[in-house]
């Protein structure tokens, strides 16, 4: 091999041809054939200049004879001929025709590896130019790909930030009315505590009182009003905290992809920013086979968007979730109202009727008391009466036992007699019918001192429930948690 030439990074060589005969050497051109250095190849030195001089060593040009034959190949030198310095004892070796084809064939020789020298330059010439051109080319498309990449992943990431921030958004505002929910779930417990201690006051009452009126009714009903209204607004709680997982895996999921985006756009950006001159790029042999892919742009968009549809997904059931709660929350609290209200008005109409009773049983008292000051005169007055009978008696049954003495024929049943016997039986008779009279009085008065003991109890009871309905319970009852606590806004 021949020595042609070497580039900054690539040698060219020209195999040599044979020549068809050796020749001797000849003076003129033995610096062209001798002393000529074996090939080594250089190493790759981009510090050297581009310049083929560099790549050879100057050769010695030594005009000396160098007989070279076909007779003299293959022999060592102790059998070659001897050197006789005499010229006259030299014979002619080769002739002059020997020696014009032997320049002919060296020019010849000189211009094939010319031409050959002139095809090779012309060809690595266009080939580099080709060469240049495919890569440039290349790097273009890869350039133009990598900007259609970068295109992409900020496409999915403006979606995945808008359906993060609406997630997020949507993630507050259910938080938001969980916390309503569960301010309006403790507002519900001091009006079911009002109810139940109403009806545990009321159980105080006393005797015919102790009736299972309206008042009770509607107090058994504000109960399960209340009850339930707590039921429900638990399970709109636990449905509340449920989603909220739901939503937060989901806005966990589109962070995670949000964050996988930003990395690779990051990644892809910086590589579609690169140049031939750019800082930091470097050799990584082998890299282009390794494949460390597991996804191809099918999968990869499908991946971000089933992300994308199950956010808005939740993000729906979410909105629902948060309706139907703003609904139960009006509707619980309109129920609470109004039961409220009905107890209150059953309250206060038996308050009245309380009230009246009252009224009347007093009335009735102050009569019974005055009719039985009035029997107990009547009484006094008939024991005056009776006893006021006891002297005309005497004076009678004196006379009587007086005229018993009288002698013989003069014992005469006359008309003072008789009249003395009938004024007796008629005083007795008197006193009787009085007797008679003083134990009925007595009666009617025991039977007025009844009525005034259960009128004076019935006033007491009538009074004790007044003062549970009016004074503890309706007091209790002053104070209602408000439509806006009772929705959970305080």
């Amino acid at each position: 091999m021949q020595l042609l030439g070497s580039p900054l990074t690539t040698t060219y060589a020209h195999p040599r041809s044979t020549p068809t005969k050796f020749l001797p050497a000849i003076s003129t051109m033995a610096s062209s054939y001798k002393n000529r250095l074996p090939y080594y190849p250089l190493p790759q030195n981009f510090s050297l200049p581009w310049m083929p001089n560099t790549y050879y060593k100057t050769a010695a040009i030594k005009p000396t004879l160098a007989p070279f034959s076909q007779s003299s190949q293959g022999l060592t030198p102790s059998k070659m001929l001897p050197f006789v310095p005499n010229r006259t004892t030299l014979f002619n070796r080769y002739t002059p025709d020997d020696w014009y084809r032997s320049n002919l064939t060296n020019y010849k020789e000189s211009e094939t590896s010319r031409h050959n020298a002139e095809s090779l330059r012309v060809d690595t010439s266009r080939m580099i130019q080709d060469k240049y051109q495919q890569t440039r080319k290349t790097q273009v498309e890869s350039t133009k790909n990598l900007g259609k990449r970068v295109n992409d992943i900020e496409f999915w990431k403006s979606e995945l930030c808008h359906e993060l921030d609406e997630m997020i958004g949507e993630t507050n505002a259910l938080t938001d009315i969980k916390k309503r929910l569960e301010r309006a779930l403790a507002e519900t417990e001091a009006p079911l505590q009002v109810a139940q201690e109403c009806l545990l006051h009321r159980e105080k009452r006393m005797g015919i009182d102790l009736v299972h009126d309206d008042v009770e009714k509607q107090l058994f009903t504000e109960v399960d009003v209340i009850r339930s209204c707590q039921e429900r607004i638990q399970q709109s709680l636990d449905k509340a905290k449920a989603q909220l997982v739901s939503n937060r895996a989901a806005q966990h999921e589109v962070e995670r992809d949000l964050a996988n985006k930003q990395a690779a756009h990051r990644i892809d950006d910086k590589c579609h920013h690169l140049r031939n001159t750019s800082d930091g790029i470097s050799y990584y042999r082998g890299v282009e086979r390794v494949d460390a892919t597991i996804s191809v742009p099918e999968s990869w968009a499908k991946f971000t968007d089933s992300n994308i549809l199950r956010s808005q997904s939740e993000r729906a059931a979410s909105a629902k979730l948060r309706d139907n709660i703003e609904n139960l929350l009006a509707v619980t609290a309109n129920e609470m109202w109004h039961q409220f209200n009905k107890v209150n008005i059953a309250f206060t109409n038996r308050i009245a009727e309380t009230a009246d009773a009252k009224s009347k049983i007093q009335t009735h008292l102050a009569k019974t008391l005055q009719e039985i000051f009035q029997i107990e005169m009547n009484i006094e007055a008939i024991r005056k009466a009776i006893r006021d009978k006891g002297p005309p008696l005497k004076v009678a049954q004196t006379r009587l036992d007086e005229r018993t003495r009288r002698p013989n024929m003069e014992l005469c049943r006359d008309t003072a007699q008789l009249r003395l016997v009938n004024e007796i039986h008629e005083i007795d008779e008197t006193i009787q019918s009085l007797q008679q009279r003083l134990r009925d009085a007595e009666d009617t008065l025991q039977m007025l001192v009844h009525a005034k003991s259960v009128l004076q109890h019935d006033l007491a009871v009538k009074a004790n429930s007044l003062f549970i309905d009016q004074e503890k319970c309706m007091g209790m009852r002053k104070a209602f948690p408000s439509t806006a606590r009772l929705v959970g806004y305080v």
